[in-house]
């Protein structure tokens, strides 16, 4: 990966931006996009659209990938000066307990540490039991309520994971498709930090575009990027962006759950790290269009890009609202397998997403007026 594209993906990752407050992020993406777009525009919502044109009258392709991150926002002071809240977007109380935040206020950034009643002093039938997010707090150090509001405190002030982007390297051992020992297979560089869902899925959207526009690919339509806004709380941006962009094709980028984890069986989640993006075939807020998903397969097929099908019983993406835009939208969804999703840090490898870009650039090659046409022919 260009170094200038990994900053670009180091600054989205490390911005601030819950559901709802994420303009400095959508600056960041509009910084980067505005060398090489041939237009930008934004709904009223937030979301910004950055495109690469192709014949006039061909097919639109949009390319979303959201921008929120999954955060808090502050519910009230306790008299004690310690912060109640209420998530942004969906949270797993066990891996809140002691973990860093950034509280912004309206003099600036505060520290916290998200904390509950100590477990030293419970007794052992308390202690057995999850610690709820209703029952925790942020701690900022103060000892009252006048003293975290002359910090600038106040109810709806948003908050966010204090975690910082990083990468590392590792070898890769595989054991050969017909068994036999572990072969190295050389080095692979891996990703770690907060935001990946789904800050990467708008950095893909961003790098498909520059590539288009930079090496100067043919292609028979207009390709809209989209960074898209409170996907976290309702697929609000979604809905918007749909709107403003009036999409004949949408291929949602996305992270996916990594299935190469203790505990995790693999028709649970299929997709493993490190083994190139995947296609979903199924989730809970989509069906995809079934003849854009063999193109996929049969792309990824004929460029040798690695694919994995991937499958999620609950939740959903972008594409869930998108696919249902007007009178419907052709749609799958292109995920990058993710460690830890919704939780202060999550891992992935950056050959996944490079993989990931190559495949939609590819794709967005064959969408041409009569492909398009038959992705809905009956």
């Amino acid at each position: 990966m260009e170094a200038h594209a990994l900053e670009f993906l180091r600054r989205m990752c490390d911005a601030f931006g819950p559901s709802g407050f994420e303009r400095d992020v959508v600056r960041i993406v509009k910084e980067y996009v505005a060398p090489f777009a041939d237009e930008i525009r934004s709904d009223k919502l937030g979301s910004l659209h950055f495109s690469a044109k192709g014949p006039k009258g061909g097919p639109v392709v949009l390319l979303p990938g959201h921008v929120d991150e999954v955060g808090f926002v502050i519910s009230g002071i306790t008299p004690l000066g310690f912060l109640t809240f209420n998530p942004l977007g969906g949270w797993f109380d066990q891996v809140l307990l002691g973990q860093r935040v950034k509280v912004r206020t309206a003099k600036g950034l505060l520290p916290g540490i998200i904390a509950a009643k100590p477990p030293h002093i419970m007794p052992a039938e308390e202690r057995a039991k999850v610690v709820t997010k209703e029952k925790m707090f942020i701690d900022i150090g103060c000892s009252n309520e006048r003293e975290a509001k002359e910090l600038g405190v106040r109810i709806g002030d948003p908050a966010v994971p204090d975690s910082v982007f990083g990468t590392f390297e590792k070898t890769i051992f595989r054991k050969p498709e017909g068994g036999g020992e572990e072969k190295n297979l050389g080095r692979t560089t891996l990703a770690c930090g907060k935001g990946f869902d789904d800050r990467v899925g708008a950095f893909i959207a961003a790098e498909t575009v520059r590539r288009i526009k930079e090496q100067g690919i043919l292609h028979p339509n207009t390709v809209i990027g989209a960074a898209t806004v409170q996907e976290e709380v309702g697929l609000r941006g979604a809905r918007t962006s749909a709107a403003l962009a009036s999409p004949d094709v949408c291929l949602t980028l996305e992270v996916d759950i990594a299935g190469d984890a203790p505990g995790i069986e693999s028709h649970e989640a299929p997709s493993k790290m490190g083994l190139g993006p995947s296609l979903v075939t199924f989730d809970g807020s989509m069906i995809p269009n079934q003849p854009l998903k063999e193109l996929v397969i049969r792309t990824a097929e004929e460029c040798r890009i690695p694919l994995q099908l991937s499958q999620m019983r609950g939740g959903g993406t972008d594409a869930g609202v998108i696919h249902m835009h007007n009178v419907g939208c052709p749609s799958v969804v292109i995920g990058v397998p993710t460690r830890h999703i919704h939780a202060h840090a999550g891992i992935l490898s950056l050959e996944d997403v490079d993989h990931a870009i190559g495949l939609l650039v590819e794709v967005a090659k064959r969408l041409d007026a009569k492909t398009v046409e038959s992705l809905t022919a009956v």
